[in-house]
């Protein structure tokens, strides 16, 4: 009887000890075979707590019960996190996919969503977020987005320009799939030259960039993630048409070809031909045009190696000026014409050499090259340019000891061979940089990570560069993280292409000295908080960055007569301040409210040369965006709202400053007015099909006499770059979706 009772009661502890611990097994699934293979050394434990244990040998842990939380989280070098919310369950099978930070990720999810785990304040623009609004191409693909604001360059030229921490979109390096793209003369009009129904996400960080993608990232770093081969979409076919007389076409084909390789054809044309002068003032609103845009692309898989390559070919022509121009009126007075042509050609390969057993490990080699060619006329003035790019970019990643201490590093090269004219200035420049970089990271669990970095490279026209950045992230809790990050970058302008809208004017241009390189260091620090009231998901992002300039391109516009470029003789700094509220108060309901503060300065020449610390120009202190986003259930109908308000910016001089009255503009003084945009759209969806209407622009708001002394185009005070607001008013579009997926 004794033995009876004292093995009942060793039952009982036994189960109620069980009870208190979680086992499973850790798992990756072999690409070739779907076999399960064990993953050793995995880290498990629970968010937001130092309760952890790591796999053994055949892929197993226990780990005891807790009561703080009840999300594990499974993570190794090489692989993607996974979250589990955990109930009763007594075992565990876990399979974790490859991460592949050599090639590509893939983010699901919400419209946006912060990057949990990065520690650079990184926002991830899904093609949710995306849909949202017509999103034609890249720079109408921030729409809802709070860091990333996009307007008109001039009110002639078309030409979008982005700003983000109050600066131009020349200090943030963009890249296509982690390749440099959006840089040197692609500047111009590279915004337009991304279809959105390309896209398949975009990565938006603030401060200085990882040291592995270059040294141009001076305030912050966007990688665009294109359709894939193996995507889930075979067929893609989207149409667009407004009110204006815009109309486009977008093909995209996905086809796998075997187990191991598959293709893809991305396919863009557009058109306006359409004369539009809303505001009579004698010049077309917007510039005629016409756009073919396409993307052949390859990708092998297999278990040891990924490789990807492709070609890219571009032509768009455009027409702009005064209404009654004609292509024959070319280099005459009969009326002021602008026109640009451009072609672009590029080829691009990523190889990635994996190791199964190894999957911390990898070894990656990007190769592109790219040729840019365009001519342009702005009445009587030419300007042509050319650039020849060449870019590799060889990557090794590896662990120290365990998969807490982990590095990347490689060489790096790049060649830029510049030729351009204006007038008669010529400016001929060819660049060769080779770098090497090393990057360490240590990773305790998520709950605390550093990432340093640092980076050399050889210029062979300005010498030696170092570039250093650190990040840092530490989670205050399961759903409180803090960020901070430092860093250096540098960069060459290219004055012409870069201020391209300000020669559509009568201003000289004039290089009062030969530019350096730019360089400055951003330094900032972002909280992101995430909470649940009730059944109300929701998250609060507040960050402050400021960048600090060693040397800055001026471009000084104070004087109406002339366009002056020099080197930094003084201050220059932007500070940046964002608060915003993410909240889903209802399911399948969005809302976004954000809030943001600039204060930007740069020193420039006064009247006798003095220098003088002053606003940049063309720079909103403030501005405030909503948006809202309801869908009913299997997102059957989608509809989607958001106002933005504009606050005031300074801009280089009001009304006429010329020698007619007897003296120059002491220095300049005048502010646009605020405004705010309305812009919303209504998506039905169907099994294959999206139907969509929508609007731009909805309360018809239009920047009065954007083009200053429009009536005399060829006089003293002719000048388009004043564009601060919109200039065609309302906007009315409706488009069309089909898919055939896999």
């Amino acid at each position: 009887m004794t033995k009876y009772l004292a093995g009942i009661l060793f039952f009982l502890i036994s189960s109620s000890i069980s009870a208190q611990r979680l086992t499973g097994s850790v798992n990756e699934q072999v690409a070739i075979t779907k076999a399960l293979k064990p993953i050793t050394g995995a880290n498990v434990y629970w968010s937001g707590t130092t309760h952890a244990t790591s796999t053994d040998t055949s892929g197993k842990f226990t780990i005891p019960r807790i009561t703080q939380t009840s999300l594990l989280i499974i993570s190794f070098v090489g692989f993607r996190n996974d979250t589990i919310k955990i109930g009763s369950e007594s075992d565990l099978q876990i399979v974790l996919r490859n991460d592949q930070t050599l090639n590509e990720v893939v983010v699901r999810g919400n419209s946006t969503s912060i990057d949990r785990l990065s520690p650079h304040q990184t926002e991830i623009i899904t093609t949710r977020a995306l849909a949202k609004a017509a999103c034609c191409n890249l720079s109408e693909s921030f729409e809802t987005n709070a860091s990333v604001s996009v307007s008109y360059s001039d009110a002639v030229t078309g030409a979008k320009q982005i700003q983000m921490l109050g600066l131009s979109g020349t200090y943030i390096q963009t890249n296509i799939e982690n390749i440099p793209g959006l840089r040197g003369l692609a500047s111009t009009f590279g915004l337009n030259f991304i279809p959105g129904t390309w896209i398949q996400s975009i990565d938006v960080g603030k401060g200085a960039g990882s040291v592995v993608n270059g040294y141009e990232s001076m305030t912050g770093q966007i990688n665009i993630e294109l359709q894939k081969p193996d995507s889930r979409e075979k067929l893609y076919l989207n149409t667009y048409v407004n009110s204006f007389g815009r109309a486009e076409a977008n093909l995209n084909l996905a086809h796998q070809l075997n187990e191991k390789w598959s293709t893809a054809l991305l396919t863009h044309g557009s058109t306006l031909q359409n004369r539009m002068d809303k505001n009579k003032d004698g010049f077309l609103d917007l510039p005629l045009y016409t756009q073919f845009n396409g993307i052949n692309r390859w990708k092998y898989q297999s278990e040891k190696m990924m490789a990807q390559f492709g070609v890219k070919a571009l032509y768009e022509d455009r027409l702009g000026g005064q209404n009654d121009f004609r292509r024959e009126m070319k280099g005459t007075t009969q009326a002021y014409g602008f026109g640009s042509k451009v072609n672009r050609y590029e080829f691009f390969s990523k190889i990635a050499r994996l190791f199964p057993d190894k999957p911390y490990k990898g070894l990656g080699f990007i190769v592109n090259a790219a040729l840019h060619d365009s001519k342009s006329y702005f009445g009587l003035n030419n300007y042509n340019g050319k650039q020849e790019t060449v870019y590799g970019n060889l990557i090794y990643q590896s662990i120290i000891g365990s998969t807490n201490h982990s590095y990347k590093t490689g060489i790096s090269y790049l060649f830029d061979n510049y030729n351009e004219k204006y007038r008669d200035i010529t400016m001929l420049r060819k660049e060769s940089v080779p770098g090497a970089f090393f990057e360490y990271t240590y990773n305790n669990l998520d709950k605390f990570v550093l990432v340093a970095g640092g980076r050399v490279d050889f210029h062979n026209l300005y010498g030696t560069q170092w570039t250093p950045r650190l990040h840092l992230k530490y989670s205050l809790t399961s759903n409180t993280t803090l960020r901070a990050s430092a860093g250096k970058g540098f960069r060459v302008a290219n004055p012409l292409a870069e201020y391209y809208g300000n020669l559509v004017s009568v201003r000289t241009v004039v290089f009062l000295e030969k530019i350096r390189p730019e360089a400055s260091w951003n330094y900032g620090a972002s909280l992101t908080q995430e909470y649940k009231l009730g059944n109300m998901n929701g998250n609060l992002i507040i960050d402050y960055y400021r960048t600090n300039f060693q040397n800055q391109l001026v471009a000084d516009l104070e004087n109406p007569r002339y366009i002056r470029f020099y080197n930094l003789n003084g201050k220059a700094f932007a500070n940046s301040f964002q608060a915003e509220v993410n909240l889903t108060p209802v399911k399948r309901f969005e809302l976004k409210l954000a809030y943001r503060l600039f204060d930007v300065k740069q020193t420039v020449y006064g009247v006798n040369d003095e220098s003088v610390l002053i606003p940049r120009m063309m720079v909103s202190r403030d501005r405030v965006l909503f948006n809202a986003g309801y869908a009913l259930p299997y997102d059957k109908w989608k509809f989607d709202f958001t106002l933005q308000w504009n606050g005031k910016r300074r801009l280089p001089y009001m009304g006429m400053t010329s020698e007619d009255m007897g003296h120059e503009m002491a220095m300049p003084s005048g502010m646009s007015p605020s405004f705010y945009n309305l812009n919303a759209q209504i998506t039905r969806t169907f099994p294959k099909w999206d139907i969509y209407l929508g609007g731009e622009n909805l309360n018809n708001f239009r920047q009065r006499n954007p083009i200053m002394n429009a009536d005399n185009a060829f006089e003293k005070g002719f000048d388009a770059g004043m564009a601060w607001g919109p200039v065609s008013g309302r906007m009315i579009y409706a488009g069309m979706r089909y898919k055939i997926v896999r």
